[in-house]
């Protein structure tokens, strides 16, 4: 079938509305809200050594084994650190973790938070397991850190301590 260029034009224009609208319904505002924050210069190695460093730290204090991964705003591996004894699959999830919420500047819990009224986010190629964080230096962000291997609120308390290691630099 032969196609004029208006009518390719015009499947274009409706392939993007639909993404448009499909990307609108699922980051409305009632579900997960929240001030996007500009990227600044990605996280380097000595400060994702020292994020992974205390997110290890508490794991260990807990009895717990984890996987820590830091990545840049773009979600590329700046540093990785896996306990002895962790699950093999939390090695992949960190990873996943710590990208979703440098991509898109949020927790990975709003995503967690947001899947009980839109089941579309299923299909939406993120991890909405909590325990991702964004990490935020002078108010933009520059890289996420993920941590998996325990309960998920478990594995945000690590996170969590691993960012308080980072401000403790400022």
């Amino acid at each position: 079938i032969k196609y004029h260029v208006h009518t390719k034009a015009i499947f274009f224009m409706l392939g993007f509305a639909c993404l448009v609208s499909f990307l609108l319904i699922i980051f409305a505002p009632s579900t997960m809200s929240f001030t996007p924050q500009s990227y600044g210069p990605a996280v380097n190695n000595a400060m994702a050594k020292t994020i992974a460093t205390g997110a290890v730290n508490h794991a260990k204090q807990n009895s717990w084994n984890v996987a820590v991964a830091i990545v840049d705003t773009h979600g590329m591996l700046v540093y990785y650190e896996m306990m002895d004894d962790t699950q093999t699959g939390s090695s992949e999830i960190s990873v996943e973790k710590a990208k979703t919420s440098a991509r898109f500047r949020r927790p990975t819990k709003a995503f967690e938070n947001g899947v009980n009224d839109r089941t579309a986010l299923l299909s939406f190629g993120v991890n909405m397991c909590e325990g991702g964080i964004p990490i935020v230096k002078n108010g933009q962000v520059i890289g996420g850190i993920g941590v998996s291997g325990v309960n998920s609120d478990q594995d945000a308390s690590c996170a969590e301590a691993g960012l308080v290691c980072l401000s403790n630099l400022f």
